[in-house]
Protein backbone atom coordinates (compact mmCIF):
# COMPACT_ATOMS: atom_id res chain seq x y z
CA UNK A 1 0.00 0.00 0.00
CA UNK A 2 1.72 3.40 -1.21
CA UNK A 3 1.08 6.35 0.94
CA UNK A 4 -1.08 8.89 -0.74
CA UNK A 5 0.04 12.05 -2.24
CA UNK A 6 -1.80 15.28 -0.41
CA UNK A 7 -1.21 18.53 1.24
CA UNK A 8 -0.52 16.86 4.76
CA UNK A 9 1.67 14.59 3.81
CA UNK A 10 3.80 17.57 2.80
CA UNK A 11 3.04 20.12 5.34
CA UNK A 12 4.35 17.03 7.47
CA UNK A 13 7.82 16.18 5.34
CA UNK A 14 8.02 20.32 4.98
CA UNK A 15 7.87 20.49 8.73
CA UNK A 16 10.22 17.67 9.38
CA UNK A 17 13.03 19.59 6.93
CA UNK A 18 12.80 22.28 9.48
CA UNK A 19 12.39 21.13 12.99
CA UNK A 20 14.96 18.94 14.53
CA UNK A 21 17.83 16.90 13.03
CA UNK A 22 17.43 18.05 9.40
CA UNK A 23 17.25 22.18 10.13
CA UNK A 24 16.55 23.60 6.39
CA UNK A 25 14.75 26.78 5.80
CA UNK A 26 14.91 26.68 2.43
CA UNK A 27 13.93 23.66 1.14
CA UNK A 28 10.94 23.05 -0.89
CA UNK A 29 8.45 20.30 -1.41
CA UNK A 30 5.86 20.21 -4.52
CA UNK A 31 4.18 17.45 -5.66
CA UNK A 32 4.63 16.05 -9.17
CA UNK A 33 2.27 13.33 -10.55
CA UNK A 34 2.32 10.51 -7.97
CA UNK A 35 6.08 11.79 -6.36
CA UNK A 36 6.77 14.51 -4.23
CA UNK A 37 9.74 16.62 -5.01
CA UNK A 38 12.45 18.36 -2.85
CA UNK A 39 13.45 21.76 -4.48
CA UNK A 40 16.22 24.33 -2.78
CA UNK A 41 19.96 24.44 -2.41
CA UNK A 42 22.40 23.28 0.02
CA UNK A 43 25.98 23.58 1.12
CA UNK A 44 27.38 20.44 0.05
CA UNK A 45 26.39 16.85 -1.67
CA UNK A 46 26.92 14.59 1.60
CA UNK A 47 23.97 17.50 3.35
CA UNK A 48 21.74 16.79 0.76
CA UNK A 49 22.03 13.04 0.46
CA UNK A 50 21.49 13.11 4.30
CA UNK A 51 18.43 14.74 3.69
CA UNK A 52 16.61 12.57 0.86
CA UNK A 53 17.70 9.86 3.18
CA UNK A 54 16.02 10.42 6.01
CA UNK A 55 12.91 11.47 4.42
CA UNK A 56 13.18 8.25 2.73
CA UNK A 57 13.54 6.55 5.38
CA UNK A 58 10.65 8.33 7.52
CA UNK A 59 8.53 7.87 4.48
CA UNK A 60 9.56 4.23 2.82
CA UNK A 61 6.28 4.61 0.37
CA UNK A 62 6.52 7.92 -1.56
CA UNK A 63 8.18 8.15 -4.50
CA UNK A 64 10.63 10.79 -3.70
CA UNK A 65 12.60 13.20 -6.41
CA UNK A 66 15.29 14.61 -4.70
CA UNK A 67 15.97 17.99 -6.73
CA UNK A 68 18.08 19.59 -4.26
CA UNK A 69 20.95 21.80 -5.71
CA UNK A 70 24.76 22.62 -4.29
CA UNK A 71 25.42 26.36 -3.34
CA UNK A 72 29.09 27.21 -4.24
CA UNK A 73 30.50 28.36 -0.80
CA UNK A 74 34.01 29.25 -2.15
CA UNK A 75 35.32 31.48 -4.70
CA UNK A 76 35.89 29.74 -8.20
CA UNK A 77 39.13 28.12 -8.71
CA UNK A 78 38.84 29.35 -12.59
CA UNK A 79 39.44 32.66 -14.49
CA UNK A 80 36.69 33.51 -16.05
CA UNK A 81 37.66 35.27 -19.18
CA UNK A 82 34.64 38.32 -20.71
CA UNK A 83 35.47 38.62 -24.73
Amino acid sequence: MSTQLDEYLEAEIQSMLTDGRIAELGITVHRREHALVLGGEVESPHRRDEICRQITERFPDVELVCDIGITRAQAPSDVEEIS
